[in-house]
């Protein structure tokens, strides 16, 4: 085959055409300094084939290990059957097989567990490997083989590398990204003089041909850094295409960089001293005492935090000469040179980009200000949002405890259509998200040390979750707390007790950029979207059914969430039913709750008629309710309709408890053709605000005989009986 096919030790190269083309290595193109068309070559490889006789192009080394059993010990023989195939002449066709069929059996797990990445170890091996000598040629494509499986109709990825131009930036985040993704990643060889026009061109053609495949299918462009320009610079040329772009410290900041400083530097330094360059660099692109003691940020046992620290102090270590090598002299002095004409190329044409955009911004980069530029394109850029990651350098996709599938979930950034899907495109929390989400509630959590109680088929109530029915579809409809603080306990107590994931119908400016814009933290509402919720609407709300999802429904809204002085427990539900039939349709079942204890958290102390009589507060809600923002019931005669929008002054108490009841189910199967008539429907749907009602005055009244209501008498308990001790509650 010839030296323009390089053997790639866990993945395989991969052309935009996809097609086959002759296996010889001779082929050149003016373009790109004339050897895009010589990458053709590669697309004689299929995805999972071997690249050669001698090399795989997949590392099972790097697909765990089925749990126990016999899957474990048939995962074994196909290792075997791979490494045979390594070290003996077969077929393409046999290589695939052997590849495939491990694939299966590593894919049978769910999607929702957690899944290890690779560590910074694995980047330096992988980069020693295509970076080694021979490794010429033009830019060229590959693709991850350790993802797998994928999400039918996942959409395709593009990963447009930094300065070093290796593309192995994302190998921690290969596994879960892949899942959902179609990964092609832009691997550009030390030697390679390309200029910074010509890989736009490399980019377009695939994009265009892509999309010609695939029009329907969005195409997400990853740039880091100078790729970050060359996405910018692609999105310009294509304005009617579908295209997500997602840049890590876009280096559109070049001109105002610390980085202008460094090409005299380096033309004037001895090429004997350049050696001891890349330590400044690598100090300069990631905090290595950060990375090296991300073990022991994860509460591993000490002996396992001790072996990880020395693996990674020592990966570390050994980064330094091979960041020297993917970076020599004159390759380093031709990438500072070609970062300033990306900059200033992709600053001409940012002004035609129509594309969505999701900019993620490290606090710390001493490379790029990347949080004013962040800030800067999204005045420019049309559909722009913002994530900072204050404490993050500039190398953002190594960073231990970043996690790019995380981050496109909670800003609402994935879809596999021209449309967002709410339902059909959520990704399930993962172990790890959800630890996360329980860590935002914790102190929550400890505030109010809620009450879970539910109701048994007979009538009985008991403490916790046992009388919420496992299988769904289930629809939970109860009231909406001030400022919906009920919602952390509920989520996470289901989801950590029950495993039963509640999916939430929430209100649309939880998802609208206009109000995220406005925000302090753009992130605030990302635990909302992780968690599964989605925008009101009577289509969501059926489609969440049909799936037999755990459904949360608050009748009440806005109207209770953020209600007046003196209206807390009360309920502001629609005159006329909005979910009873529905609800029949699928047979869902419905249960009711109540949830009592914001008085014993906060009182109000300025509500909507108070702020509305302050002039500074009033310009504030006319701001907020000016028609940018999506405003429901707006046509409702009765309470339930004012939902003017505004964040109540609140004035915190010491903390009582809050305490939930789920009432009886109601089974709504086989009433199908009753429900249907609105008479039957609305009598059932005031039945289910009366439980409600019933519930909040049970618990009302039983939470007087509670002893351990108060904060105080709480950290007593936990004092003598341990600090993961259950507290108890009133006798039910």
């Amino acid at each position: 085959m010839a030296a323009t096919v390089v053997a790639l030790n866990y993945f395989s190269p991969v052309v935009s055409s996809r097609r086959k083309t002759s296996s010889s290595s001779s082929s050149s193109s003016s373009e790109a300094g004339g050897g895009f068309k010589a990458n053709r070559t590669v697309s004689t490889y299929k995805r999972s084939a071997l690249s050669s006789s001698t090399e795989k192009a997949i590392n099972y080394n790097n697909i765990s290990h089925c749990s126990s059993g016999n899957d474990g010990r048939s995962l074994e023989k196909k290792k075997k059957k791979l490494e045979t195939a390594g070290n003996n002449k077969i077929s393409k066709q046999q290589g695939e097989e052997a590849a495939s069929s491990l694939e299966d059996d590593h894919h049978h797990q769910n999607f929702d567990d957690e899944i290890k990445r690779l560590k910074l170890k694995k980047y330096i091996e992988e980069t020693k490997d295509l970076i080694r000598t021979g490794d010429g040629g033009p830019p060229r494509w590959f693709s991850p083989l350790e993802s797998g499986k994928r999400w039918k109709d996942s959409p395709l990825l593009l990963y447009l590398p930094g300065m070093d131009g290796v593309g192995l930036e994302l190998i921690s985040q290969h596994q879960r990204l892949g899942k959902v993704f179609d990964i092609w990643c832009l691997h550009i060889p030390v030697q390679d003089r390309t200029p910074f026009r010509d890989l736009v061109r490399l980019v377009d053609r695939t994009v265009k041909e892509e999309n010609g495949r695939s029009p329907n299918r969005p195409i997400y462009l990853v740039g880091e850094s100078i790729g970050g320009c060359l996405a910018l610079a692609v999105a310009a040329r294509n304005p009617t295409i579908d295209l997500m772009l997602i840049l890590a410290n876009p280096a559109t900041s070049f001109r105002k960089s610390q980085l202008r400083n460094l090409v005299p530097f380096v033309e004037a330094i001895p090429e004997q001293l350049h050696i001891g360059f890349p330590y400044i660099l690598a100090a300069i692109i990631g905090d290595p005492l950060r990375m090296a003691l991300a073990s022991g940020q994860r509460e591993l046992p000490l002996p396992q935090t001790i072996r990880e620290l020395s693996e990674n102090l020592s990966a570390l270590l050994s980064s330094i000469p091979v960041l020297a090598d993917a970076l020599p002299r004159e390759s380093l002095l031709w990438k500072l040179k070609m970062l300033e004409s990306a900059s200033s190329f992709a600053n001409s044409c940012v002004h035609a980009v129509k594309a969505q955009t999701l900019i993620l911004a490290s606090g710390r980069d001493q490379l790029l200000p990347s949080l004013e530029e962040a800030e800067r394109l999204s005045g420019l850029l049309p559909t722009c949002q913002i994530r900072n990651f204050k404490d993050s350098r500039h190398a953002l996709f190594m960073e231990d405890d970043f996690d790019l599938v995380t981050v496109i979930k909670g800003a609402g950034f994935y879809r596999r259509t021209r449309n967002v899907d709410y339902v059909s495109d959520f990704i399930p929390p993962t172990p790890s998200e959800f630890k996360q989400v329980c860590e935002s509630y914790r102190w929550l959590d400890i505030a109010v040390n809620p009450v879970m109680l539910s109701t048994l088929e007979n009538g009985k109530i008991v403490r916790g979750l046992a009388g919420i029915p496992s299988e769904g579809p289930v629809v939970l409809v109860g009231y909406h707390m001030l400022m919906g603080f009920d919602l952390g306990p509920l989520v996470t107590s289901f989801l950590s007790k029950r495993n039963i994931l509640v999916r939430g119908i929430a209100h649309p400016l939880l998802f609208q950029k206009e109000v995220e814009q406005r925000l302090p933290d753009s992130s605030t509402f990302d635990v909302i979207r992780v968690m599964g919720s989605v925008p009101v609407s009577a289509s969501n709300f059926y489609r969440l059914l049909a799936t037999k999802s755990h459904v949360l429904l608050y009748p009440g809204g806005v109207r209770e969430a953020l209600h007046r002085k003196g209206e807390e427990n009360k309920l502001f539900w629609p005159s006329q039913s909005e979910f009873v039939r529905v609800a029949a349709r699928f047979g869902a079942k419905i249960v009711p709750f109540g949830v009592v204890g914001e008085d014993d958290l906060m009182d109000v102390l300025l509500d909507y008629d108070d702020q509305m009589r302050i002039p500074f507060f009033k310009a504030q809600i006319e701001d907020l309710n000016d028609g940018s923002v999506t405003r429901l019931r707006t046509d409702a005669k009765e309470e339930v309709g004012k939902q003017e929008l505004h964040v109540p002054v609140l004035l915190p108490k010491l903390p009582g408890r809050f305490y939930f009841l789920f009432g009886k189910t109601i089974e709504t199967e086989g009433r199908k053709n009753e429900l249907r008539d609105k008479e039957n429907a609305h009598e059932l749907y005031m039945h289910v605000k009366s439980e409600v009602e019933k519930s909040m005055t049970y618990l009302k009244e039983k939470r007087e005989k509670d002893p351990y209501r108060t904060l105080l008498s709480r950290i007593f308990y936990q004092a003598s009986h341990g600090l993961t001790s259950e507290i108890p509650t009133f006798e039910l």
